[in-house]
């Protein structure tokens, strides 16, 4: 609701989608126009332009238009959505944008209303409607004023919201509005108060979030995630875990959070404490600490199905082994974040690594005196630019909604041995570039670039390993045709790219809605002498790449009933497969939630 939209571009922002605008410079491949009408407003001559989609399945709007004559410039626009415009959860938008003169030489929008009837279910299904209306008064351009009050926002693009704007009375509102509300807004206005207040409503808001984020409260605290309650495995047997937090309501500087799980197979209580400090949201500052004792269920990759929750018994691979490794993790963050984008995230951490099955176990690797095989203590540090990245905000935490530029991030990390009983020296480089690119009219681009290298001999739990999926759920950030701890590497150079092209080849049967993508993941990785000597045990399997490239090439179906998506992976290189058991071809599935 909060986007902004310049019909005279050549593309429209429609919640995530880019619809061609009746205005574009290529529009007469998409629209059909019509000349039905032409009048006079203050001596000022204007054409009624009307225009329809000219093909079906396309991203394109249906309305008029009223262009002055002479100058061509805008007076008013009228969008509506196009019955096959392939957006989920939308049934109907309105878009109304009206421009005025100003020093009778330039046309600068006057009012901007936005209507959207969002229906989650289906048509026929209890919806929502959002209405935004922004009238424009005492407009300056041109003017060095306006350069200088823009110079002191964060960016060239910004609201800015008085503190008191929330107390207002509406008495104060009555009379600061440009407009009058019609009877329809302010009969909206008492629906949205009585409605917010009744009882029902709140016990059915309650029980919608607790399924769909997992979290039910209780006062000032939280419990769950439900689906993290019970799970099981071969090692742990029958596992239970019980989650604890704080909320907003507790504070809304400190947050903390712990869990105990416990497996009736290896009879062993495992848990996490952590303690979460925000003395400032704009621009973001924090300060973290946590202690982990819990065995290790997968990289920590944002969309990635953990294998600690009551999904991943029905969607693991067939004849994989399990690996198991336990985690004694301490670690200290400090966060701080600068108006520009730049933020710097300093970190200490200490961990000890217990392989137990299917790994090679700690016996393996040697250990100093005083010091503690498979243990390391770490200081690292990230610096990471994200010009003009945008959030979706908690009270405490944020969601990344992207940047239209790429975000560059770059990592140092030194290990030091006799802290702690830790074992090694090391120093490790890595970073990545990543982004997502529209690119209309054919669709949507993601990108990421990374790589590493990694000085010093170490045990393979301090190398690269190379991110395997040992799930049937697709994991974008992850080799879904790779096993975990398949390949390490101490040098590694990595790209992950795909494109949403959007209808596609289903522009055809715009009814069912589907989009079509296709994907490709390389990587290219080696191993030094002395680590491939120091971790390659008799019984164990690891590989390298040794400069060769291992590829996946993907493609597949979106937006089956709005939230599903399969994904067909191929392993295309290295070309010869290391073992009969492993597969050239998979199916993977997913779930999400995206207009």
């Amino acid at each position: 609701m909060d986007q902004n939209v310049n019909v005279y571009n050549n593309f429209i922002a429609v919640f995530d989608k880019q619809f061609v605008s009746p205005a574009s410079d290529n529009g007469d491949l998409y629209y059909d126009y019509r000349v039905t009408d032409t009048v006079l407003i203050n001596d000022q001559r204007f054409y009624r332009l009307v225009f329809s989609p000219r093909r079906n399945g396309t991203n394109t709007f249906e309305g008029d238009c009223w262009v002055h004559v002479g100058s061509f410039a805008i007076q008013r626009m009228n969008l509506r959505l196009g019955k096959d415009a392939n957006v989920n959860f939308l049934e109907n938008l309105s878009l109304i944008q009206e421009f005025r003169l100003i020093d009778d030489t330039t046309w600068f929008l006057s009012k901007d209303k936005f209507v959207a009837d969002i229906s989650p279910i289906g048509k026929n299904s209890p919806g929502l409607i959002g209405r935004k209306t922004t009238t424009y008064r005492n407009v300056k351009v041109n003017d060095s004023s306006v350069v200088a009050a823009l110079n002191e926002n964060k960016i060239m693009e910004e609201v800015i919201t008085l503190k008191d704007a929330a107390g207002r009375d509406k008495e104060f509102w009555s009379t600061a509005r440009h407009e009058e509300l019609s009877k329809n807004e302010a009969a909206i206005i008492r629906m949205i108060d009585t409605l917010t207040n009744a009882p029902v409503f709140q016990r059915l808001a309650r029980q919608l979030n607790f399924i769909a984020t997992g979290y039910v409260n209780s006062g000032n605290v939280q419990f769950g995630p439900w689906y993290n309650w019970f799970t099981a495995n071969s090692w742990e047997g029958f596992r239970m875990r019980f989650d604890l937090g704080s909320n907003k309501k507790f504070d809304k500087h400190w947050w903390w959070h712990w869990y105990l799980a416990y497996g009736f197979g290896d009879k062993k209580l495992k848990g996490k404490a952590e303690l979460f400090y925000l003395p400032q949201k704009h621009p973001r500052r924090y300060w973290y600490a946590s202690y982990t004792n819990d065995l290790d269920f997968g990289q920590n990759y944002y969309g990635e199905v953990t294998a600690d929750n009551v999904f991943a018994l029905a969607i693991r691979k067939p004849n994989v082994p399990l690996k198991f490794l336990k985690v004694d993790e301490k670690r200290f963050e400090f966060f701080n974040e600068h108006r520009s984008g730049f933020s710097e995230l300093f970190a200490l951490t200490h961990k000890a690594f217990t392989p137990l099955r299917n790994i090679p176990l700690k016996d393996s690797f040697p250990s100093g005196d005083g010091r503690s095989p498979l243990t390391s203590f770490e200081v690292s540090m990230r610096l990471r630019f994200a010009y003009l990245e945008k959030f979706l905000e908690t009270t405490f935490f944020r969601s990344s909604l992207g940047s239209p530029y790429p975000i560059g991030e770059l990592y140092l990390s030194r290990g030091m041995a006799g802290f702690f009983k830790s074992n090694y020296n090391y120093t490790k480089l890595s970073g990545s570039i990543s982004g997502n690119k529209k690119i209309p009219p054919l669709g949507s681009i993601s990108y990421q670039v990374y790589g590493g290298r990694t000085f010093g001999t170490l045990p393979y739990v301090l190398l690269d390993i190379a991110p395997g999926n040992e799930l049937h759920y697709y994991n974008k950030y992850a080799f879904n045709m790779m096993n975990r701890y398949e390949f390490i590497h101490d040098k590694y150079l990595g790209i992950n790219f795909e494109h949403n092209v959007g209808n596609g080849i289903f522009r055809l049967i715009p009814k069912l809605k589907l989009r079509q993508f296709w994907t490709v993941k390389t990587l290219w990785g080696g191993l030094s002498d002395e680590n491939r000597a120091y971790n390659f045990k008799e019984g164990h399997s690891f590989k390298t790449l040794d400069g060769n490239t291992y590829m996946e090439l993907g493609t597949g179906v979106d937006n089956i009933f709005r939230v599903f998506r399969v994904d067909f992976i191929w392993r295309v290189l290295p070309s010869r497969l290391p073992d009969g058991n492993t597969p050239k071809f998979g199916v993977f599935g997913s779930f999400r939630l995206a207009f």
